[in-house]
């Protein structure tokens, strides 16, 4: 893939009560290049409940291409490329959740627990060319 349609990709998690910080965040870093930066910001739930919010933003090319090869790992590929028309936005944002626990096990699957959200380049800046763009970006993996 030479270009790359993304002006920026957002992974984020977030680390429970009950859930160790360290393994989300090994979760967490299975869609980041070896040794990126993770920020944590300390949030606090409804009930009073300690909320950490892991997240990282990847702006440069080559660790955009990462991210996008580890979609191309993921067994649901096709459900991504199928449902591209709902999953960007009229902003030209492509949003996405995988699941946490095969995260942790090095495996991306669509489900819940890590979102990603990426700005797709697109011009004109229109859902239309956003869509294709990924598509087209997606299908070179």
């Amino acid at each position: 893939m030479s270009s790359v349609p993304f002006h920026y990709v957002d992974v984020q998690a977030f680390c429970y009560a009950t859930e160790d910080e360290v393994r989300v965040e090994r979760a967490l870093r299975t869609m980041l290049p070896d040794d990126y930066p993770v920020e944590r910001a300390e949030n606090t739930g409804f009930h009073g409940d300690p909320i950490v919010v892991l997240s990282a933003r990847v702006e440069n090319a080559d660790d955009v291409r990462h991210v996008l090869s580890r979609l191309a790992d993921s067994e649901d590929l096709d459900a991504i490329v199928d449902e591209l028309d709902r999953r960007v936005t009229e902003d030209c944002e492509l949003y996405m959740y995988l699941d946490k626990q095969a995260a942790l096990a090095g495996d991306v699957e669509l489900g819940e627990g890590l979102s990603v959200r990426g700005k797709v380049e697109a011009y004109p800046a229109k859902k239309d060319a956003a869509v294709e763009n990924v598509r087209a970006a997606l299908g070179e993996l």
